[in-house]
């Protein structure tokens, strides 16, 4: 079955930086879509960012600017760099993959403190 793990979260002061990975047991490229949510305590899933079919990216509102998604297709896994952090970015990040259906990782949590 599919399964993505997603690491590298972790407390942060604001206007630091962190790079999250997410580590998928399948082969990337035979998904056609792919990308990063994010949850806040209390709150709904918010699109952080994802690959759009023609191979660029696109960003939710919150992070652009800021944030930064790629991919290592020869490694499986999807990366996310966050830069100048916001207190307001602490969240759950969730990365995922979708064919067919959606797989989701379980989640790094992100603290960023004032």
């Amino acid at each position: 079955q599919v399964q993505l793990v997603e690491s590298g979260g972790g407390l942060v002061q604001a206007g630091g930086s962190l790079r999250l990975s997410c580590a998928a047991s399948e082969r990337i490229f035979s998904f056609n879509a792919m990308g990063w949510y994010r949850q806040a305590p209390g709150e709904q899933r918010e699109l952080v960012g994802f690959f759009t079919s023609a191979g660029g990216t696109n960003y939710g509102d919150p992070v652009k600017g800021r944030f930064t998604i790629s991919r290592d297709n020869a490694k499986n896994t999807m990366y996310l760099q966050m830069n100048s952090l916001k207190p307001e970015d602490t969240a759950v990040y969730y990365c995922y993959l979708r064919d067919g259906t959606v797989y989701w990782g379980k989640g790094t949590l992100v603290t960023v403190s004032s």
